[in-house]
C-alpha cells in the first residue's frame, strides 16, 4: 500500500514539474539575415542619403509568445545606400561613412544591441504594440533606447516593423556639427527596423 501510494505521489510531482517547464518555458528564434535589415536615413539641411545594414539576432520568447530577450549585431561594413544612382560617388559616401569621421569600423567594426525590456505600448499615431527597450552599443559608447515597433507572432515566426530617432552625437559622433560649416550634418538619424525571425527550437 505504502509503496503504491509513494508511486503515485512520484508520478504527480514528475507531471506537476513537466507541466510546470512546459509553462514558464523559452523558445529561442533566429533573425532571416536575408530578409531583416537595418534602414537609415541621414540629412543635412538642404539633402540626405538613406540606406541599410544587414543584421543578425537571436531572440526568446515565453510560452505565451512575448519576447523576454535578445541581442542583436550590426555588422558596420554591410552599410548600403539607395539613393545614389553613380557607383563611384556612392562608394566614396559609404567609404567616407566607414572611416574615422563617422563609424570607424576599422575600430568599431560592429554595433550591439541588447533587450532589456519589452512592454505593451499603444500609440494614437502610429499602429504599434510594443516598447523594445535595450541597451545600444555603437563606437565604443552604451546607452539606453526604445524603439516603438509592430510585432507579430505568427506559425512560428516573428516579424518586428518599427522606427525611431537616434542622436549620433550621444555616441560621440561629432563630425560636421558645425551649422555655419560648408558642410552639416544634423545630429539625427532617422532608423526603421524591418526584422523576421524563424524559431530555431
Amino acid at each position: 500500500m505504502k509503496t503504491k501510494l509513494f508511486t503515485a505521489l512520484l508520478a504527480a510531482v514528475v507531471l506537476s514539474s513537466c507541466s510546470s517547464k512546459e509553462s514558464i518555458g523559452t523558445f529561442e528564434y533566429k533573425a532571416d539575415e536575408e530578409a531583416s535589415a537595418i534602414e537609415w536615413k541621414g540629412s543635412a539641411p538642404d539633402h540626405f542619403h538613406e540606406g541599410a545594414f544587414k543584421v543578425s539576432a537571436t531572440i526568446q520568447t515565453n510560452s505565451d509568445g512575448k519576447i523576454t530577450a535578445g541581442e542583436f549585431k550590426i555588422p558596420i561594413a554591410s552599410i548600403t545606400n539607395y539613393d545614389i544612382p553613380d557607383e563611384t560617388v556612392k562608394e566614396q559616401l559609404l567609404n567616407h561613412l566607414l572611416s574615422p569621421d563617422f563609424f570607424n569600423v576599422a575600430l568599431h567594426p560592429n554595433a550591439h544591441f541588447k533587450i532589456t525590456g519589452v512592454e505593451e505600448y499603444q500609440s494614437a499615431e502610429t499602429n504599434v504594440n510594443y516598447l523594445i527597450i535595450g541597451d545600444f552599443s555603437l563606437l565604443g559608447q552604451t546607452h539606453t533606447i526604445k524603439i516603438p515597433a509592430f510585432i507579430k507572432v505568427e506559425n512560428n515566426q516573428i516579424s518586428a516593423v518599427g522606427s525611431f530617432i537616434l542622436d549620433r552625437h550621444k555616441w560621440e559622433m561629432n563630425s560636421y556639427n558645425d551649422p555655419a560649416a560648408p558642410l552639416y550634418i544634423l545630429p539625427e538619424v532617422d532608423i526603421k527596423l524591418n526584422l523576421k525571425f524563424k524559431k530555431s527550437n
